[in-house]
């Protein structure tokens, strides 16, 4: 190899062996994508439209459309769910770069970050399955600005419920504590620390699933409600204790009690 192609690939060497950077480049290059793609999508209907009233189109049968929704879906995943597992990625990058400096094995964090955005990519999946479901049942309006006073109530409170549950307490307890979880489950190979991608991802899903729904109460392109949402997860995975998660509890199952009350309101006016 010339002198010119090694000052080429150097860069992207000394990138591949400093773990942590890898990582952090990872992490911020898919979250600006996820952002990027639905900001390309907002662009079209006006950027204060989409800020205030978001808006999708009318979903009906074909494939391109279910295709779109998937698509909107992956990016929202990548948006919102990405910055929350930052911490458990940099631990495990951490891990690595120790592993590196002793002379040990370790698999690089892409690895990781692959498993947890195919579960990521899978619930998209479903939950744009979900909002098709859910549009052909009337149950959120054509424009997808948001679901129906009742529903979105229910959500909420749903939600709130869920942040008691010994399920949700176990998984973000998961989230919170990544070394513990690594230094239990080490792995040097590739496919092993995919697996354990694969497995975080699924504590984050029971951490995150019913937050996620609640982006059909509030609109599904609400970009608003999907920074704050992002930005709640982020600090609950942050915490050491459950006491924010018994919190939004509260806060979910008051703000669901305010969208029902207000529907009846309006519905006997």
């Amino acid at each position: 190899m010339s002198t010119a192609q090694n000052e080429a690939i150097a860069p992207a060497v000394r990138v591949l062996g400093r773990p942590r950077l890898l990582a952090i480049g990872c992490i911020v290059l898919l979250a600006v994508a996820g952002w990027t793609y639905l900001g390309l999508m907002l662009a079209a209907s006006g950027i204060l439209d989409a800020l205030c009233r978001p808006s999708f189109g009318t979903i009906g049968p074909s494939v391109a459309q279910a295709g779109l929704v998937f698509a909107m879906w992956c990016a929202m995943a990548l948006a919102m769910m990405l910055p929350t597992a930052a911490p458990m990625v940099l631990t495990y990058a951490e891990l690595v770069d120790t592993a590196a400096r002793k002379g040990e094995p370790a698999a690089a964090p892409l690895w990781l970050i692959a498993g947890y955005v195919a579960v990521w990519v899978g619930v998209a999946a479903a939950l744009a399955a979900l909002q098709v479901l859910l549009a052909r049942l009337s149950l959120l309006d054509p424009a997808m600005a948001s679901a129906s006073p009742l529903f979105s109530g229910a959500a909420f409170i749903g939600a709130g419920l869920y942040q008691f549950s010994a399920l949700k307490h176990a998984c973000v307890t998961q989230c919170q504590r990544p070394f513990r979880f690594f230094f239990a489950n080490w792995t040097e190979e590739p496919g092993g620390v995919l697996r354990l991608g694969l497995r975080q991802g699924l504590y984050c899903l029971g951490c995150c699933w019913a937050m996620m729904l609640l982006m059909f109460a509030v609109g599904v392109m609400n970009v608003v409600w999907m920074a704050m949402l992002g930005m709640i997860m982020t600090i609950e995975k942050l915490g050491t204790t459950t006491r924010f998660s018994r919190a939004l509890g509260v806060l979910f199952i008051a703000v669901g009690a305010g969208f029902i009350v207000s529907a009846m309101i309006w519905t006997k006016a």
